[in-house]
């Protein structure tokens, strides 16, 4: 299963980004004592007790600041909401209950069930005894930490793990799949989904942007259900004439992030744009399976074939170069539902975990074939690798100093892992990890032994 997530939230200046420095035992977010420091989600992965979860970051929540950049903290802020398992919302000890408190927490009602209260900057006991005020909000228990010094850090911990899920499990009558339909506008979004379900569910226009919203349209197939995620066509940021479409514009983000798979339709009538290109690389970040589904294939007979296409494509968007292709007729309904199992594929991918034997014989093999260079006199080491999670299929390298491993070298592990594992289609997520945490600060060694690069002192 994928790893579960952990959102901090929280007024600017309660020490957000302290907290999360402080679970991750290693400095990542920049601390600030400036309010509004932390504008895009940072994220890091946790390990406790022999489990792990993504730890995410974000900015200040602040209902009524009129600063740049507010609507673009506070989109970022949703969307670490929305994908969290938990969510961890901090106040400070040593303010006390503040009105933007009071605010937030009324905000975090509807996700009730999965949130956690800490009350950081407890920094002493009489601080710790004086989070009473916190228990008002009706999140309980309210637990007492102090990042600063590293006071309940365990406890916190503990919480966190007692409320993850374990195992995800299928009811009945769940989805098995969500599937986002995305793509610039009057690509053909509308008339590609009217032809998976077979009926006239979305209006189809000649006139671009049709589709103001996110419109889900169930239907089964071979005994499946799917749920299709049909979006606003996307343009160009400069060319938003109003709130309407820079909303259809964040929607069409957000189904992305929602998605198990996206179909990523691309006009073969028409170059690839700007706005193919920024999806592309919003599809990227997300680390989604991807088809790349080139609609209107029968107005490009004549011009291209297959082949060349895909090499044209492999050149304008070479993040997704590993994504399969796709070659349909949407108003002809061809290879629609072909489509559809090209996706099933990519999930099981997604999904697969393979053994840590398999994995560092993959890896020992990777490092055989090319050292990692070093740019330093202290050469790279590594010591072994283990699968983490799944969707996308993640993989913690532990090594002497991450820092050391160019991003070059990194693509190659990764392109070898994907040549040998079962994630040839998918985004496979590498984590560069030091072997103890005093590593990363260069100091000690590591006696473990396993696939390794280089030789001599680290």
């Amino acid at each position: 299963m994928p790893l579960p997530k952990v959102a901090i939230v929280g007024r600017p200046n309660v020490g957000k980004s302290s907290l999360f420095n402080t679970l991750a035992r290693r400095r990542i977010a920049i601390v600030e004592p400036t309010a509004g420091v932390t504008r895009d989600r940072i994220s890091t992965l946790v390990q406790s007790d022999g489990r792990w979860f993504e730890l995410v970051d974000t900015g200040g929540m602040d209902f009524e600041t009129d600063a740049d950049l507010a609507a673009d903290v506070a989109a970022q802020i949703e969307y670490a909401l929305a994908e969290a398992a938990l969510v961890l919302f901090v106040v400070d000890a040593r303010e006390g209950r503040q009105p933007l408190d009071g605010q937030i927490a009324r905000r975090l009602r509807p996700t009730a069930a999965r949130v956690l209260l800490v009350a950081n900057k407890a920094d002493n006991p009489k601080l710790a005894q004086g989070t009473a005020d916190f228990h008002t909000f009706g999140y309980e228990p309210v637990l007492a930490v102090s990042a600063k010094h590293g006071r309940g850090r365990r406890d916190l911990l503990a919480a966190i793990l007692a409320r993850l899920p374990e195992e995800a499990d299928s009811a009945p009558g769940s989805v098995d799949m969500k599937i986002a339909i995305v793509g610039k506008r009057n690509a053909g979004k509308s008339t590609f989904i009217n032809a998976l379900a077979g009926e006239e569910r979305v209006i189809v226009s000649e006139i671009p942007g049709t589709t103001r919203d996110a419109v889900d349209i169930r239907f089964e197939k071979d005994g499946l259900t799917y749920v299709a995620i049909d979006t606003a066509g996307v343009r160009k940021r400069k060319s938003l004439k109003n709130d309407i479409e820079f909303y259809s514009l964040t929607r069409a983000m957000e189904s992305i992030r929602r998605a198990d798979v996206v179909l990523f339709l691309i006009d073969a009538s028409l170059p690839v744009s700007q706005v193919d290109k920024h999806l592309g690389a919003e599809i990227e970040k997300q680390m989604r399976p991807v088809v790349l589904v080139i609609n209107k294939w029968d107005l490009a007979k004549g011009h291209a074939d297959m082949a060349d296409y895909a090499d044209y494509l492999g050149e304008v968007l070479p993040g997704l170069s590993y994504a399969p292709l796709a070659f349909t007729t949407a108003t002809q309904a061809r290879n629609i539902l072909a489509t559809i199992d090209l996706a099933r594929v990519l999930v099981k991918q997604a999904t697969c975990r393979v053994t840590t034997g398999d994995l560092n014989r993959v890896l020992q093999a990777a490092i055989a074939e090319k050292q990692p260079p070093s740019p330093t006199a202290t050469l790279p080491k590594v010591y072994y690798a283990t699968q983490v999670a799944t969707a996308p299929p993640t993989v913690v390298l532990f090594v002497n100093h991450p820092d050391l491993f160019s991003q070059s070298y990194r693509r190659f592990i990764e392109n070898r892992m994907r040549d040998a594992l079962p994630f040839a289609e998918v985004p496979i997520r590498l984590i560069f990890r030091a072997h103890r945490p005093e590593e990363e600060g260069g100091k000690g060694k590591s006696r473990r032994r396993g696939p390794r690069g280089g030789s001599g002192k680290g």
